[in-house]
């Protein structure tokens, strides 16, 4: 997809709304829509720049947001904190990973979005277990799989889906199908026939 007027407005307004949702008090803890944006991205926009750069810009946005509410003391969650450049690299990752897709089927849809989510996980967890974050677990095979279980437990307790998958995975699904489902009908119910009729 190459960028124009409407697509940019389109980009802009994904962006804005995704930032907002992320930096809302009341949303399902891990339900954000940003690491589906990282593979919509990867997957749809052609310019690889931009494909990684506009993920990150929605981070960014929704961080500054929460560092605002943070010291207004609105909400207990920081905007910046240390290790977070590591959500950034993992976030352009995923938009790389997103640019593995060479056919958009629903079938790749389901397959990337979850093979995304669990990238992250491990990933993610990886990184903590390493930094010696979370219960600072032994730097052993097993304190790693310590560190995951630990992680396994906390997406049980505090997700929606309590004893499921937990949110981030559900989000990461709901997120992937509306993005990737709007731009199959955009493209093929909008901007098909508007181009058959040139």
């Amino acid at each position: 997809m190459k960028f124009n007027r409407q697509t940019t407005i389109a980009f802009v307004l994904i962006l804005l709304l995704a930032s907002f949702y992320r930096a809302w008090d009341g949303r399902p803890f891990g339900f954000a829509p940003q690491m589906a944006i990282a593979l919509f991205a990867g997957a749809v926009i052609k310019d690889k720049k931009w494909a990684i750069i506009l993920p990150l810009l929605s981070m960014l946005v929704s961080d500054l947001l929460y560092q605002f509410l943070y010291i207004r003391g609105l909400t207990p969650i920081q905007g910046f904190y240390s290790g977070q450049w590591i959500n950034y690299l993992l976030i352009a990752g995923l938009a790389c990973f997103g640019m593995l897709m060479r056919r958009i089927t629903a079938l790749n849809v389901l397959g990337f979005s979850m093979g995304g989510s669990a990238i992250y996980f491990l990933l993610s967890n990886f990184t903590v277990w390493l930094g010696g974050g979370g219960f600072a677990r032994p730097k052993t095979f097993d304190g790693l799989i310590l560190c995951y279980t630990d992680a396994l437990a906390f997406y049980r307790d505090y997700g929606v889906f309590k004893g499921f998958i937990g949110n981030a995975f559900v989000g990461d699904l709901f997120f992937a199908g509306l993005l990737f489902g709007t731009f199959y009908i955009a493209t093929q119910m909008v901007l098909r026939p508007a181009v058959s009729k040139a």
